[in-house]
């Protein structure tokens, strides 16, 4: 599984940088870790149920224009407002990340933080044992956190093992 995700990282870190991606946080998501979001979410124009049940649309918004929580009559939305709301989202997470995990965090770390925050909310960012790790500055072991949270409503879920495979590789790169 892993040599199907590096040079997919690889691939992302080249094409946004040209380099390596390592430079120190500045609280901001990097572009890898932008579009390991948007590739992991994908774009849904309708608002749908996600694995986890909740309603989702855009790249994974589950608050609309308006700031209130979807719903089955939530209105469909364009790629460009998707956009939007994913920037707005994404602000949200990297204050969480920020705000519980402070510290000296390259780019890289911080965006694989952002993109785990954004898919799995700050609650369970906050009680999770990468987090404690990150805390103690064990990097190592934090890296190795990442791939424990693959499940939805109790179901291991393919494609979360795989973002979370891709985030584990952005953080060690």
């Amino acid at each position: 599984m892993k040599q199907g995700i590096q040079p997919m990282i690889h691939a992302i870190l080249m094409k946004a940088h040209g380099t390596d991606g390592h430079v120190e946080g500045d609280g901001k998501i990097n572009s890898c870790g932008f579009e390991l979001i948007k590739k992991f979410e994908g774009y849904e124009a309708v608002p749908y149920k996600c694995p986890a049940g909740v309603w989702t649309v855009g790249y994974g918004s589950i608050r609309g224009k308006n700031g209130k929580p979807l719903t089955k009559h939530s209105k469909e939305i364009s790629e460009e407002d998707a956009e939007m709301l994913l920037s707005r989202d994404i602000s949200s997470s990297e204050k969480t990340v920020v705000r519980l995990a402070p510290g000296s965090l390259n780019r890289n770390q911080f965006s694989a933080c952002v993109s785990f925050v954004y898919n799995l909310g700050s609650g369970s960012f906050n009680g999770s044992t990468l987090r404690k790790m990150l805390l103690r500055g064990d990097l190592d072991e934090a890296a190795g956190q990442f791939q424990r949270w693959f499940f939805a409503r109790g179901r291991k879920l393919p494609g979360l093992l795989r973002r979370r495979l891709a985030e584990r590789d952005l953080f060690l790169s």
